[in-house]
């Protein structure tokens, strides 16, 4: 067993390593990594908005415009297990500046490749740029290492719900950017990305000096440390349930991104404005991240696997919505909110079903898991879409689509195998 496995050996308790120490550190996290969460969905906001064009314009080509986010997404899937290891092995504080740094790293590197006006580096830049994307996604696991059951889907859901003001801001620096960009020289199109490096830098920072102590390696000793009080609460591993809350948020992923990807392509060869366009693509962002609290909560209260078929009951009322009004750009807007809220609904309560049914030992490496796969299948499913568009149109695709879903809803079975907790017999009074 390597010592990324093994359990922190049980000692005196400190300062800090109580459950009532604990629940105020957890308060401080959640507010640590919402924070995060605004800087890095700033950054990324901001670095995404402009990659079909940088792609397009170092290409050449505008079919090549798709793989700046084809590359940032395979970039999130190929970090996504490291990162873990690493909140595995030396917490979520080094594992969230690494994924921060390492994403900084590729920023650079974009601003380079277009200085050089070179298409290969300006993708190797968008990959590295994954990894701050990975670091998003690790975050709303973090909110998880402290919490009780009572809170562990709100305290989640805040942490996503976060994502909603960098994300709706990023794009909207790019016009401040260019001008920036302009005063000092940069390359047309770069001066968006001064936004990115300083909000990636303020993360790094933020992470470092506020996230102590670190909630994993808190867990981790809240854990250990319990043979010395009465009794000894030890949550069992729950594989099967874990590996169904692993598929329904993949596939949820997967049918939100083989849809919206797809959405602006369909709504402009109908008609419809660039305004239009952005208005909904803007919805259907509110709908993926403004009401996760509200589905956290529901989640705590009404319990993860429901939550998720709620989610699955939003996602079918998308798909038969886009399917039947295909040829109606406010009935696609309407779709692209229920896919929004469906993919939220599901993601919540998924990672918080997933980390319940993880032990200690196996929780961080699925989670890892769970984000390389969701990030794969989001790719798959956003290069197969273009085909099946091409093939049987908008309304064909959702069709296609409703099979995840009714694939996640047939088996959520699956997912109510929880074991339940396990509690060890009072330990041996002094003599």
């Amino acid at each position: 067993m390597s010592g990324a496995d093994r359990a922190v050996p049980p000692g005196p308790e400190r300062s800090g390593d109580t459950p009532a120490d604990a629940a105020r550190v957890q308060r401080r996290t959640v507010w640590v990594l919402s924070l995060g969460q605004i800087l890095g969905g700033l950054a990324f906001g901001a670095t995404i908005s402009l990659g079909a064009v940088l792609a397009a314009e170092l290409s050449g080509d505008e079919s090549f415009s798709g793989l700046a986010t084809a590359a940032v997404t395979l970039g999130t899937a190929l970090t996504a297990v490291p990162l873990a290891a690493i909140a595995r092995r030396s917490g979520r504080r080094r594992s969230l500046t690494t994924g921060m740094a390492v994403a900084l790293v590729g920023v650079l590197l974009v601003l380079v490749a277009v200085a050089v006006d070179s298409f290969p580096l300006l993708l190797a830049g968008f990959l590295v740029v994954g990894a701050g994307q990975a670091a998003n996604l690790q975050s709303r696991f973090a909110a998880t290492d402290l919490a009780t059951d009572a809170t562990r889907g709100r305290d989640l859901s805040i942490v996503v719900w976060a994502t909603t003001i960098g994300a709706v801001l990023g794009p909207n620096l790019t016009g401040p950017g260019e001008v920036l960009g302009d005063a000092i020289g940069m390359p047309p199109l770069t001066g968006p990305y001064l936004f990115t490096v300083v909000a990636q830098v303020l993360a790094i920072v933020l992470y470092l000096v506020a996230m102590r102590p670190d909630p994993l390696l808190l867990a981790q000793r809240v854990v250990a440390s319990a043979p010395a009080t009465a009794t000894r609460i030890v949550r069992p591993d729950s594989p099967i349930a874990a590996r169904y809350a692993i598929f329904a948020v993949a596939a949820a992923h997967g049918t939100m991104v083989s849809v919206m990807a797809m959405t602006p392509v369909h709504l402009l060869h109908h008609g419809a404005s660039l305004t239009v366009i952005g208005l909904t693509i803007s919805l259907h962002i509110a709908g993926m991240y403004a009401l996760s609290p509200v589905f956290g909560i529901l989640a705590d209260r009404l319990g993860r696997v429901p939550t998720i078929l709620v989610g699955q009951v939003l996602l079918a009322g998308a798909l038969l919505t886009a399917s039947f009004g295909a040829e109606s750009t406010p009935a696609v807007t309407i779709a692209l909110i229920l896919l929004g809220l469906g993919w939220s609904a599901t993601t919540v309560a998924g990672s918080t079903l997933l980390t319940e049914a993880s032990s200690e030992e196996r929780r961080t490496r699925r989670q890892g898991l769970s984000d390389f796969t969701m990030s794969i299948v989001g790719a798959v499913g956003a290069i197969a879409a273009g085909g099946v568009l091409a093939w049987i149109g908008y309304g064909g695709l959702a069709a296609v689509v409703l099979v995840l879903v009714a694939a996640a809803t047939l088996l959520s079975p699956f997912g109510l195998r929880l074991t339940r907790r396990a509690e060890t017999a009072p330990a041996e009074a002094e003599s």
